[in-house]
């Protein structure tokens, strides 16, 4: 394949390039702020912005007085196992970027699940290469056609996140192809991404702003013809301008400026290296309506729906019901008397994962606040039961008023080394997060927080801040705390948006207010100077939680059916360091087994993003893998739990009994290094080779109606390279109800002469069929499927094609596989 760059040598491009100095170059490649590139009024270029929005789409400000659109998270979507919802899920993206006037969405992020203890594994798709690919390439249609860049990220091995800054991930050539290029391929020679964001870490002892990687495959087989974007602070040096590295974010400041401009003028940097970033930034300035002359690729969004209805259908469409004892679900409305919910998260849910992903909703439905909304003929009771949250939680807004407007929320000042107040903001939240925007950071000595917060009960609350650096807690008007908060490690997200905590117990009386006065000493400098991040609220108190186990199980008792909900929370799952246990916090599993022992009728619904283990699985009716489910999670819940909708999803993901039994874990460096040694083996292919049974498998999943799979039939016999073969299963509803099914295909060779997963997902589709209904599903299988990377006699490298017989495999998980067929592979094109 040839570098298709038939946008970046547009003659008109070329013109524009021309009127441009050398410093004006430079200038446009690196980043004017946190979030916007550089204008040029000269060539009518305006600035483009771009925004975090693997789950949503923040805009330039992390402000909830301009809300954003929570969708659910990206294990939801990739449970989906279905490209139309991740196209649809990319429409809705790109309105929501278009309404905050964002031209590049810097999603999806589509780094493998090789390791359930990798901090942002909520924010990717599957631990698997093709299924990541093929949502991955659908997202990214579903944006761009609405005229919004997509950016694949994080290019590459970036899998974990500890030491991420300075991290090299060993990884040999064919699981480096096998799996790790091949989840991002697709998103470029197919759906044809408009930017790729580089990483941080090194891949074999190359930093990947300054890796040939960045050029192949990317750019010379792939025809990459866009922006390669850096992750913030990716970029540290010049010699960086040597590779094919694009853009530096964020801005003004930054490694190449004055310093690449004497490096071209010393010979050290071509010019026409600088040229050929420019050209590449100005054909995506084109494509998104930001260069003066061009049309944009879409003026205005050509596909939309209703955003929130969405949040709601992609959450159903990724749950994943796992256990369903005798049909305990779906309930039936009107033969419920009364309901316990019970659980921390049941109350205060976890809609999205930690860290740079983080959007601000207008409001979120919790699974209590959809049960009570689906039932309301029904006594639905609530008990918290164990609590989940670790650290400060912000104050709810109907708690706080404004000592300025006497409006709900906080008044925010901005003080300089004098005193002097120097900006002010009415604020609606307590969780506050300045990443661009206007207040004066860099010229700030003190930010001040001001409420008057109404306690709703009597007794002592542990009152404070969250965020790195001093701080001081003043209520009704006396200090009564004080003190300069360290943070744990040197990750620059994990500092800034996981901050540790700081709180001082005061004693309160329900109904009286008291006035919170919270000083905040501004740290200047750094990799983030202007930035800021500060929590004010409340610490748990966890002084009498066997008191809280029995209240929950005495409301479980007295309750026809008991729904707990638990979970993980921002500080388990988060950019900027990986978990350490799979195991739920605090005392859920505790409260589950005690809920299920009083009421046998209990259902779990989990809300994490990722694997945890479930100890009391088999002692519980029913376990709804959730996620984190977007802002409408709680409605999509309840209609999963009385039969309004089915649960669609099937795992993405492999789901262990214990921790012991991972076979691939590591995310810890060794010596600055993270070896990927077990090869193509991550994943279900792990498990396999292992011989270890997982607690539930990849591809399962467990809807409201029965199917049988009856015959599997292919176009061909042969494949041979550049090839495909339909395979056509044939799928019946043998139940009662509409549902959905998901039709898996998996290949494996017993005697391969090199080594092979035992099985390994070569196509998908999902799909949906009336009762007593049969439809044949056909899935076409690439021959790249059966292809494996390697180096002919003379040393180059290649895609390899064992010839001889493979077998095909279909049904619905990767161990549920009834119907078999043989395909031939009939060309060898490199290894003998």
């Amino acid at each position: 394949m040839t570098d298709q760059t038939q946008a970046t040598t547009d003659p008109r491009l070329l013109e524009l390039l021309a009127q441009l100095t050398l410093e004006e170059k430079v200038l446009v490649l690196t980043g004017h702020d946190f979030w916007a590139t550089w204008p040029l009024e000269k060539i009518g270029l305006r600035r483009i912005l771009v925004s975090d929005g693997p789950s949503g789409v923040r805009g330039e400000v992390w402000d909830e007085r301009s809300p954003s659109l929570n969708l659910p998270s990206a294990t939801a979507l990739g449970s989906s196992w279905d490209a139309a919802i991740a196209r649809r899920y990319g429409n809705v993206a790109a309105v929501e970027a278009r309404r905050k006037g964002v031209d590049v969405v810097l999603g999806p992020t589509i780094n493998l699940h090789r390791s359930p203890l990798g901090g942002r594994h909520f924010e990717a798709f599957s631990e698997d290469p093709i299924l990541t690919a093929d949502l991955a390439s659908a997202y990214v249609e579903g944006l761009q056609e609405n005229g919004v860049g997509a950016t694949p990220k994080h290019y590459i091995a970036n899998d974990f996140e500890t030491d991420r800054f300075t991290v090299d991930v060993k990884v040999a050539d064919r699981p480096l192809r096998e799996l790790y290029l091949l989840a991002f391929e697709k998103a470029i020679t197919e759906a044809h991404a408009w930017l790729v964001m580089s990483s941080y870490n090194s891949v074999n002892g190359a930093t990947v702003t300054e890796n040939e990687l960045l050029e192949t495959p990317l750019n010379s087989e792939w025809g990459f013809d866009g922006v390669v974007i850096s992750d913030w602070t990716a970029v540290r040096d010049v010699n960086s301008a040597r590779y094919s590295q694009d853009l530096v974010m964020p801005g003004p400041a930054g490694p190449w400026g004055d310093v690449l401009v004497a490096a071209v003028r010393a010979g050290e940097v071509e010019e026409s290296a600088v040229d050929r970033k420019v050209l590449r930034l100005l054909a995506l300035a084109a494509r998104v309506g930001a260069l003066e002359g061009f049309d944009a690729v879409a003026p205005e969004p050509v596909v939309v729906e209703d955003g929130v209805a969405f949040a709601r259908t992609a959450e159903v469409e990724g749950a994943v019901l796992v256990r369903n004892e005798n049909a305990e679900l779906p309930w039936t409305a009107s033969s419920l008397k009364s309901v316990a919910v019970i659980g921390h998260n049941a109350r205060f849910a976890r809609t999205q994962g930690g860290g740079s992903a983080t959007v601000l909703p207008e409001k979120v439905v919790t699974p209590l606040d959809g049960l009570r909304s689906a039932l309301p003929d029904t006594a639905v009771s609530y008990s918290v039961g164990a609590v989940v949250q670790e650290g400060i939680a912000e104050l709810p807004l109907d708690r706080m008023t404004n000592p300025v407007t006497g409006e709900p929320g906080a008044h925010v000042r901005f003080l300089d080394a004098s005193g002097a107040s120097i900006f002010d903001e009415e604020r609606r939240a307590s969780a506050l997060v300045w990443f661009g925007g206007d207040a004066p950071i860099a010229q700030a000595s003190m930010l001040e927080f001001a409420t008057r917060y109404t306690p709703d009960a009597t007794g002592e609350i542990l009152l404070g801040f969250a965020g790195a650096g001093n701080g001081r807690v003043i209520v009704n008007g006396e200090l009564l705390h004080e003190e300069n908060v360290i943070t744990e490690g040197t990750d620059l997200g994990a500092a800034f948006l996981s901050p540790p905590s700081s709180s001082v117990a005061v004693p309160v009386v329900e109904g009286e207010p008291i006035d919170v006065t919270i000083e905040y000493d501004i740290q200047q400098g750094g990799p983030l100077a202007g930035a800021l991040s500060i929590t004010i609220g409340i610490e748990p108190d966890l002084s009498n939680p066997e008191e809280l186990i029995a209240k929950a199980v005495e409301a479980a008792r007295v309750a026809d059916v008991a729904v707990v909900v638990v979970g993980t929370n921002s500080r388990v799952e988060s950019e900027g360091y990986d978990r350490d246990s799979l195991a739920l916090p605090g005392r859920q599993d505790e409260l589950v087994r005690a809920v299920a022992a009083a009421n046998p009728r209990t259902v779990v619904v989990v809300n994490s993003g990722s694997p945890v283990l479930l100890p009391w699985r088999n002692e519980v009716s029913a376990v709804l893998l959730s996620w984190f489910g977007g802002q409408q999670y709680g409605d999509a819940v309840a209609d999963i739990l009385l039969g309004v909708a089915e649960p669609g999803g099937r795992l993405p993901t492999t789901w262990p009994i214990e921790q012991a039994d991972v076979p691939v874990i590591d995310v810890t460096p060794e010596n600055g290094v993270v070896s990927y040694d077990e090869g193509i083996h991550i994943g279900y292919r792990a498990w396999l080779k292992a011989g270890t049974e997982p607690a539930y498998e990849f591809g399962h999943g467990l809807g409201y109606t029965s199917w049988s799979l009856d015959d599997l039939a292919l176009d061909s016999s042969t494949v041979s390279e550049g090839g495909t073969v339909a395979a056509a299963v044939r799928v019946t509803n043998t139940g009662s109800r509409s549902g959905k099914q998901v039709v898996q295909v998996y290949a494996s060779r017993a005697d391969s002469s090199i080594d092979r997963p035992v099985r390994w997902l070569v196509g998908f589709a999902a799909v949906r069929v009336e009762p007593g209904e049969s439809t044949w599903v056909t899935i076409p299988v690439s021959a790249r499927a059966f292809a494996d990377w390697g180096v002919d006699a003379q040393g180059d490298p290649g895609w390899h094609y064992e010839q001889g017989a493979f077998q095909l495999h279909a049904g619905t998980s990767v161990s549920d596989l009834p119907l078999t067929k043989t395909i031939e592979v009939t060309e060898t094109t490199l290894l003998e």
